[in-house]
């Protein structure tokens, strides 16, 4: 995930070659780095994988959900450890990393899933 720093965000994309949006770069980086297919939104990435996970027990590799807007979860990111996580944000951004106590990611936060067994 980290060598994927940069690279910008685009609507539908999947491939670091085309861009990410947040959904399509969770399912790049799991399935690249440990065979792991996951649903394409973030929505049913929340829905459908991993075990749920409270806040105070993330463990780096651990999806994290937010709801900006509606009722739907909207944006997904990958837990890299001290409170920070990876993610491609949105329009006209790139992937970066950002720190959960981020007032907007705070305010925004729905929930985290684990997908990998080995993670504490």
């Amino acid at each position: 995930a980290m060598s994927l720093i940069g690279t910008p965000y685009r609507f539908g994309g999947t491939t670091p070659d085309r861009g990410f949006d947040c959904s399509g770069f969770t399912s790049y980086v799991f399935r690249e780095t440990a065979g792991v297919t996951l649903p394409r939104t973030a929505n049913d990435q929340f829905l459908q994988s991993g075990i749920p996970v409270e806040r105070g027990e993330l463990a780096s590799g651990d999806l994290v959900f937010f709801r900006q807007r509606g009722r739907r979860i909207d944006h997904v990111g990958i837990y890299v450890g001290d409170g920070r996580f990876i993610h491609s944000p949105s329009r006209g951004g790139r992937v970066r990393i950002d720190a959960l106590s981020n007032p907007h990611w705070t305010r925004t936060w729905h929930g985290a899933r684990r997908l990998l067994a080995d993670a504490p």
